[in-house]
């Protein structure tokens, strides 16, 4: 093991204890645990154990419900609306992609869209969870908090509102696409500034329209949509999707989950489940994407290019790389989870392999 680098199973436990200490039921405290333990293998550190401090200050504030009582509020034969009762998005989420599984089995295709959830983690995770049943899925979200405005505006009015979409092959990697509508994510503000490093140019602006630079000072500031006005189209229209059909928050209702930690969030969220069978033979079609995918990553490149790469390339290239190194963890998120440790009596995230 490197240094600075945790197995899987190590993350996994320290964050599944750090769960039960503040209250989580164990069996919800583990789906919580791999799920974020599995952001930080495929490299979405901004997303891992990195919000378990923030996670902590919800649930200890009482902004999380440890005890939900899930329920579908809407149902039909391709669709359903799950009230996660104000959980863990992670738990409300899993949950909406095993029902969206077991529908399009039966459909073909499946919406199941969420209400009442909270901050799920990376959209690929449950875009992926269809996939590994040779199917595709398709992920909407509200984000956690406004942090950009209408294309021209100033009120804050948006999320980053990400999408993911994951495309399963036979041979080659599985094409996973996972985007914010913003420019970057917020979390990759997070790590920005736990790392100590700058922001580049072009992730966030003031109301005046200049450069913020530093991720420390982000009150106020405006999250750049990608693609100018069609970004901000496809903002609000994932918020449409994944909030208001959902009947969750949208726009001004959204709570700002990073300095609300009491009121109760309706973060919005949905997934999509097309089952391929239901298309046709499901082998020839992973061959199909293996074939676009060689295709994409061998044609002729511009100079400089080294590699042409495919949605989700790089993120499987991580995780095989962190199962076999070890998931590498900042010195500064270290200690910070050294602090959280400590602060709440138990091992620190490098101990717990022998716990």
């Amino acid at each position: 093991m490197k240094a600075n680098c945790v197995s899987f199973e190590q993350l996994y436990r320290y964050i599944t204890n750090s769960m039960i200490k503040l209250g989580m039921p164990p069996d919800d405290a583990s789906k919580v645990g791999h799920i974020m333990a599995e952001a930080d293998l495929q490299g979405s550190d901004g997303h891992g154990v990195i919000r378990l401090p923030s996670y902590a200050k919800r649930i200890k504030a009482g902004g999380i419900n440890l005890n939900p009582s899930m329920r579908l509020v809407k149902e039909k034969a391709g669709m359903a609306i799950l009230d996660g009762d104000n959980a863990m998005g992670h738990l409300v989420m899993k949950r909406a992609a095993e029902i969206a599984i077991e529908k399009a089995r039966n459909c073909g295709v499946a919406w199941v869209g969420s209400r009442f959830s909270n901050h799920a983690g990376p959209a690929s995770l449950y875009a992926r969870m269809p996939m590994e049943k040779n199917m595709v899925g398709i992920y909407y979200a509200v984000g956690g908090a406004n942090h950009t405005s209408p294309w021209g505006g100033l009120d804050m009015l948006l999320s980053t509102n990400p999408i993911a979409i994951a495309v399963p092959a036979k041979n080659e990697p599985p094409m996973v696409l996972d985007m914010a509508t913003t420019v970057t994510s917020y979390g990759k503000i997070k790590v920005k500034a736990q790392k100590g490093e700058s922001m580049p140019e072009g992730w966030m602006i003031d109301e005046n329209g200049n450069p913020i630079l530093d991720p420390h000072k982000t009150d106020g500031g405006i999250m750049l949509p990608i693609g100018g006005y069609k970004g901000y189209g496809l903002q609000l229209m994932v918020g449409v999707l994944a909030g208001t059909l959902n009947g969750a928050a949208m726009g001004s209702d959204v709570i700002d989950g990073n300095a609300d930690f009491t009121s109760r969030a309706n973060t919005g969220q949905a997934i999509l489940a097309i089952d391929l069978d239901a298309f046709g033979d499901v082998d020839e079609f992973k061959l199909r994407i293996d074939k676009l995918s060689r295709e994409m990553r061998t044609g002729k490149k511009m100079p400089n290019v080294k590699r042409i790469w495919v949605p989700g390339e790089q993120s499987y290239e991580k995780r095989k790389t962190q199962e076999r190194d070890g998931i590498y963890l900042h010195p500064n998120l270290l200690s910070q989870l050294d602090e959280f440790s400590i602060a709440h009596q138990m091992p620190t995230v490098l101990q717990t392999a022998s716990t």
